[in-house]
């Protein structure tokens, strides 16, 4: 890494990985945001096209999972999907502080080369012809296709997200309809 990109922080450190990847992607500006929900609103996105990075660590290392901004993490689908540990579990802000510099808590980018590529991505941000996600800074988002993120990070794709806990609910009922 040359000195310029070792003083790069937020944004300016996931345009330059996109643009190396050739990922079609436009960076949004707004005012400052600490959830992807408020990010949405701020870049005038409906709430079901913004996708949030969750920093998983496991014994192994860090892992990477992005989904529905407006869903939640089932921590035991995601280990069962990643084949992770019993010791799979969100990392605290004070570990992604220290881990990820490049980066303010809150706004990790799904990429970045300071990043772990995403693991896991969730198999409902595949019908959305684009997603929000943030971008590496409390002021910044990204706008890309989804498939473009697949392409990139070669993740597993599956449902990671819980589920309403109503017995006569199966599966993948939740998906849209492609």
């Amino acid at each position: 890494m040359c000195p310029e990109q070792a003083s790069e922080h937020g944004v300016a450190v996931v345009a330059r990985f996109l643009e190396e990847a050739d990922v079609a992607h436009e960076i949004l500006e707004h005012d400052p945001t600490y959830s992807t929900l408020d990010e949405a609103e701020a870049v005038g996105e409906p709430p079901q096209h913004a996708a949030k990075t969750l920093i998983l660590h496991d014994r192994d290392g860090w892992r990477v999972a992005v989904l529905p901004s407006n869903r939640r993490l089932d921590l035991e689908r995601t280990r069962r999907l990643l084949g992770g540990t019993a010791h799979l579990r969100l990392a605290t802000e004070e570990e992604m502080a220290a881990a990820f510099p490049h980066f303010d808590v809150g706004s990790l980018p799904p990429v970045g080369p300071m990043l772990p590529l995403p693991e896991v991505i969730d198999i409902r941000l595949l019908y959305k012809d684009h997603v929000v996600v943030a971008g590496g800074d409390h002021r910044h988002a990204v706008r890309l296709d989804p498939r473009e993120l697949i392409r990139v990070a070669e993740p597993r794709l599956g449902d990671i997200c819980e589920h309403d806990p109503s017995p006569h609910r199966k599966g993948f009922a939740d998906l849209p309809a492609p």
